[in-house]
């Protein structure tokens, strides 16, 4: 895994962008949490070689964020957001596979389209495209979990499944939210 290095500190950003920032910390924060949930459970070889990898990669863009937004600027919600997460992988994988990949393919769209949002906007202003390659390449990479988690779910989700990924979805996006302001 290949990843620019970002070269500005926080002092020289957009506040819009550092409130992004946190909120993309706080994000990956949660994925580490979300595959150590999954590993906490799950016994199939399969999910776990699957769990462990993509956590090692979530860990990877964890500590690029680390890198860039100062400990002073992270998340104050980051406690909620390891235990939200921790949960968020653990219950699926009590519930069995179907419902890991559908829980994986909901938080990865979401992150998807939360990336994209951040890209559109660097393009727009045309500013900071060391921010916007690691933004980038992160997203790249959670599409493609995104993608190994529909094709391993072998089939769409029935009505209980799209339920969990809603509220997924939705809990994504209220931590989003909060953690850009706090």
């Amino acid at each position: 895994m290949t990843h620019p290095r970002p070269a500005p500190s926080t002092a020289d950003l957009p506040d819009w962008l550092v409130g992004e920032l946190r909120s993309d910390h706080a994000g990956e924060t949660g994925a580490v949490m979300i595959y150590r949930g999954i590993l906490a459970f799950a016994r199939d070889p399969a999910i776990r070689d699957f769990a462990q990898r993509h956590g090692a990669t979530e860990q990877g863009h964890l500590d690029l964020l680390e890198g860039l937004l100062p400990r002073n600027r992270h998340s104050r919600l980051l406690p909620i957001w390891r235990v939200a997460g921790w949960l968020t992988g653990a219950l699926p994988a009590l519930a069995g596979n179907r419902a890991i990949y559908a829980t994986i393919d909901a938080v990865e769209t979401f992150v998807d389209h939360h990336y994209q949002a951040q890209i559109d906007r660097l393009d727009a202003e045309r500013i900071l495209p060391e921010i916007r390659a690691l933004l980038a390449q992160c997203q790249e990479e959670e599409v493609e979990h995104r993608d190994e988690a529909r094709e391993a779910a072998d089939g769409p989700p029935g009505a209980l499944l799209r339920a969990w990924a809603w509220l997924v979805g939705s809990g994504s996006a209220a931590a989003v939210h909060a953690a850009r302001r706090i």
